[in-house]
């Protein structure tokens, strides 16, 4: 990085941070609170990998449970108030296994040691002592069957068996096993309903995969469901549905712009508290309870400048656990009494990183060549606004998925980027998640086409604002993103000065021939998505990267983890051996320990060293 560049930011009052302090474990993170509500959790480095600790309320020392030190645990549950279950992997594998403690670190077990396989929560089952339902791909990798788990004896009992093309399980509010999920013919949706757990399960709805129906919540008799659906509408709206012949009863709430993101459901006053959906900066919420939406506004009226939401709360909804945060802070975990309405804070994430120092997150829009309106995320280096920020060294930053979104909120990536000096741009590009099904299925078979075309179109808004110097401008992505990158230096080679590819798709025919088993059930799916390799042949080998790597001019930078079991390793080996063969600059940096990203400490300032000194040494 410039030296000068760095001085003249903000007239001198720019302080370079140290990239240690943007990647390393956060102090403190993940805090549950016990069903009882007299124990916090949480996760904290303990030799460099998150392990679990537990704290009385009202006491000032903690005790570490868990002394995990080659990986660190990948998530936690409480299932009774004497009793942890949590589940990590080997080496980024994804093969999550399930173990369990007590609080006080004692009784450890290994439920699912079995290699190779990967263990998915289905139900916590709450209301049933000593037991929670799980599923595993034991009995064949590519699907999972479900089973009910002991967690006291260590016993599992298989519910039932997977045909082969179930996806999805869901239980009603007594932990019976009432719907299913099932792909027909690899592009169709099929819902399947029984009333008790005596009878079979019986087809009730068929859609293409296009069309969304998804039961969310049975409503507290075990009758009817609240389900989120995009039939015979655009956006995805809530809805109440009877399971049996999911005949549509009553829309309960429809936005005109986002699709519905989740529902908020009281176990203890058994109903349906809110909606969300993500907006382009604060989330939209519909409240149904005004008991509820009182209590958000007691909670929000302490934190007016910050975003709070409700990580957790114990099982009578009287204790709660708030995070706070923003687009300048990781954020900070609260203790909160709904009676004493006094937030007591327990923590932050990253207290080593001041709000001051940081930067905005700013939403903004643009029009794309054929009339999109697209909402984006621009930072800046401290010191710049809208109104001064002038030929700036820009990173664009397309998110991965590709079906997913990038959010408004603190990201360290971009922090660091920004406090490096450069500009950070992130798009939700067409096929974004959240927008509607006609937005989303305009992506389908333009992966390095219009996809590309947006992310280029917002490139060329940023040139066309004076913001970004045209000769300073980097890509970095990571899995779909880190494709969108790899297209990004070879369909427009003269757009970007260098690229980093992070876990990304250069060959669409090696990608879809390497997918985890579990995804093979969706592959027609995919192909309908991305493209049939026979079918579509043409179109697939004219826009994957690797067969066009001479067209390719900037440097890149690739990273890869060797156990990534959704973007094979062959993927970024096959694009350096293309590179190197034709004499272009690429510097490539593979770990062994890790899969679809980099999650040891260590690994990850590995990376972010390494793509300091790329993008110092070629944006100036």
């Amino acid at each position: 990085m410039n030296t000068t560049t760095l001085d003249t930011l903000n007239k001198g009052t720019f302080r370079k941070l140290p990239m240690e302090d943007f990647f390393k474990n956060s102090d403190r993170a993940a805090y549950q609170i016990s069903p009882d509500g007299k124990h916090f959790s949480y996760m904290a480095p303990y030799r460099d990998r998150m392990n679990l600790f537990v704290q009385r309320i009202g006491e000032e020392t903690a005790v570490r449970i868990t002394a995990e030190t080659e990986r660190s645990i990948a998530g936690y549950l409480w299932v009774d108030n004497e009793r942890i279950l949590f589940v990590k992997d080997t080496g980024g594998d994804e093969n999550y296994q399930l173990f369990g403690v007590n609080l006080d670190g004692s009784d450890f077990r290994a439920y699912t040691d079995f290699p190779g396989v990967r263990t998915t929560i289905i139900d916590d089952l709450e209301d049933t002592p000593d037991m929670i339902m799980i599923g595993l791909n034991r009995r064949n990798p590519e699907v999972f069957d479900p089973y009910r788990l002991n967690y006291r004896t260590g016993e599992l009992t298989q519910l039932a068996e997977n045909p082969g093309n179930w996806q999805g399980w869901m239980t009603d509010h007594e932990g019976r096993l009432r719907s299913v999920t099932a792909i027909v013919d690899g592009v169709n949706t099929q819902l399947l309903y029984r009333e008790t757990e005596d009878q079979d399960f019986r087809p009730v709805l068929t859609t293409n995969f296009k069309e969304s129906v998804s039961f969310l919540e049975f409503t507290p008799d075990n009758k009817l469901v609240y389900a989120a659906t995009n039939l015979g509408r655009d956006k995805v709206a809530l809805v109440l549905m009877d399971p049996a012949n999911c005949e549509e009863l009553e829309l309960l709430y429809e936005n005109p712009k986002y699709d519905l993101g989740s529902i908020s459901y009281s176990r203890k006053r058994r109903k349906l508290l809110a909606a969300y959906c993500t907006g382009h900066k604060e989330p939209v919420r519909h409240f149904f309870d005004a008991d509820e939406e009182a209590l958000r506004q007691r909670i929000k009226a302490h934190f007016p400048n910050h975003r709070v939401g409700v990580a957790d709360t114990d099982k009578a909804e009287e204790k709660l656990l708030l995070y706070v945060g923003s687009d300048r802070t990781r954020g900070a975990y609260y203790y909160y009494d709904v009676k004493e309405d006094q937030p007591v804070k327990l923590a932050e994430l990253a207290p080593w990183l001041k709000e001051e120092e940081m930067v905005e997150m700013l939403p903004v829009t643009y029009t794309t060549r054929d009339g999109l309106e697209l909402e984006a995320y621009l930072s800046l280096p401290l010191g710049y606004t809208m109104e001064n920020a002038r030929q700036l060294p820009v990173v664009v930053n397309p998110h991965g998925g590709p079906w997913a979104r990038d959010t408004w909120g603190f990201c360290s990536e971009v922090q660091f980027l920004c406090n490096r000096g450069y500009a950070v741009f992130q798009m939700n590009f067409r096929g974004s998640t959240g927008y509607g099904r006609k937005f989303l299925e305009s992506s389908y078979k333009q992966w390095g086409q219009s996809m590309q075309d947006d992310i280029t179109d917002g490139v060329e808004w940023l040139k066309a604002q004076g913001i970004a110097d045209p000769d300073r401008i980097a890509i970095y992505g990571g899995s779909y993103g880190g494709y969108a990158t790899l297209a990004g230096v070879t369909f427009t080679p003269d757009l970007y000065a260098c690229a980093i590819d992070y876990v990304g798709v250069s060959n669409l025919f090696t990608f879809m021939q390497t997918i985890p088993p579990y995804w093979k059930p969706m592959l027609e799916m995919m192909y309908e998505q991305v493209g049939d390799p026979d079918k579509d042949r043409e179109m697939l080998a004219a826009y994957s990267p690797a067969l066009h790597a001479d067209r390719i001019k900037a440097p890149l930078f690739i990273a890869q983890g060797a156990n990534d079991p959704r973007v094979n390793k062959a993927e970024s080996d096959q694009m350096v051996e293309a590179l190197r063969t034709r004499g272009i600059e690429v510097e490539y940096m593979v770990k062994d320990n890790e899969g679809h990203g980099f999650h040891n400490q260590e690994n990850r300032f590995d990376f972010y060293r390494a793509m300091e000194d790329f993008l110092g040494k070629y944006l100036g």
